[in-house]
């Protein structure tokens, strides 16, 4: 049996999981709908304003897309390798041929299909509610599938650390709440602290939400892209390494 097949082999089996949890399926899905309801059709930007959301509209149009690229693969990879600790599915997975990088893989490709589907959901919406510019350049996918990587590496190091599923999804809004509002998103740089402004280039959302807002402005996506990419393989093998072998 080749990795190939491995990999799509446990690829089919969390894919059907996922479809048998129809909660999972809903909220996956719901959330990133209402948050575009509330800030995109009911908290309308103001441009030339004071305060939040004065940017035009296609500035916050990273934000939506980073809210699923960021939040479903920390919670999701994270409580299913908590919960397969829990299961001690990982002492079972040390006797196949699986390894620890192939099922990995297997998990970060359902994610970005899911979340693949959830952007495009997102930016009809966003399309339609604020009337945005949307970033519709091939890039776009590239950016969309880094982001997945590297968040499904930093779920897997949750999982693999924290004591139950439970701590794991209170880790991955712990950090992904703060980084999703302090990554270049919805608060433009110049709302915060001027100190504060060097610590934004250490977040890695931050190369994401640029380098798709580049794709709507004109600017210049590839260096934001590079960064991300780099980030995505290096968080990647840290999650592959970071999972139990046997418990």
């Amino acid at each position: 049996m080749s990795t190939l097949t491995r990999i799509r082999s446990e690829f089919h089996a969390s894919w059907h999981s996922f479809l048998r949890r129809r909660t999972a399926v809903f909220f996956t899905f719901f959330f990133p709908v209402l948050l575009i309801v509330i800030f995109g059709a009911l908290v309308r930007t103001d441009p030339g304003g004071g305060g939040l959301f004065t940017e035009p509209a296609e500035y916050y149009v990273p934000g939506y897309v980073a809210v699923v690229v960021l939040f479903t693969p920390l919670s999701r990879v994270g409580s299913t390798v908590a919960r397969h600790r829990d299961g001690n599915r990982f002492e079972k997975l040390a006797t196949t041929p699986l390894s620890k990088t192939e099922w990995l893989a297997a998990h970060t490709l359902v994610n970005v299909v899911i979340i693949g589907i959830a952007s495009l959901l997102v930016l009809v919406l966003v399309a339609v509610l604020t009337g945005a510019a949307l970033p519709l350049s091939p890039l776009l996918v590239p950016f969309i599938i880094a982001g997945v990587v590297l968040f499904c590496g930093v779920g897997a190091m949750l999982g693999s650390y924290t004591e139950s599923q439970d701590g794991a999804i209170a880790a991955s809004n712990s950090i992904g709440l703060p980084l999703l509002f302090l990554s270049d998103t919805f608060v433009p740089p110049d709302l915060l602290p001027e100190w504060f402004a060097p610590l934004m280039e250490l977040s890695p959302l931050t190369y994401f939400a640029r380098g798709v807002r580049a794709l709507s402005t004109g600017g210049d996506p590839l260096a934001d892209l590079v960064v991300l990419s780099v980030l995505a393989v290096v968080f990647f093998a840290l999650g592959a390494y970071s999972l139990p072998q046997a418990d």
